[in-house]
């Protein structure tokens, strides 16, 4: 017998918007939890009423990492942000060595 796996995803452009409420939706997180990130400088919101607060697509991406920062490696809110930005440089510079290769 063959296993299979189901994978789901959600393809997400550069240009798009989410609001508050979409973001804590689309990572299945409390509106609470995406504060925090707002807090420790993981997203940053396109405005600063936080009413009306938008978040680029990149910012699901972070969120997610952030996710499976603390989930997998049991690594805190702060670490998870250090993490994340030192996995970010480490992703530019491999961009930049990539293309002084070609």
């Amino acid at each position: 017998m063959i296993k299979q796996t189901v994978l789901s995803g959600l393809i997400v452009e550069e240009g798009t918007i989410f609001t508050l409420e979409e973001l804590s939706h689309a990572c299945g997180k409390p509106v609470e939890w995406i504060l925090t990130l707002v807090e420790e400088g993981v997203i940053e919101p396109l405005k600063n009423d936080q009413q009306h607060w938008q978040f680029r697509g990149y910012c699901l991406r972070r969120v997610r990492i952030v996710q499976r920062l603390e989930s997998d490696l049991g690594v805190n809110l702060a670490g998870a942000a250090l993490a994340l930005e030192l996995l970010e440089e480490v992703e530019t510079l491999r961009n930049k060595i990539a293309l002084l290769e070609h």
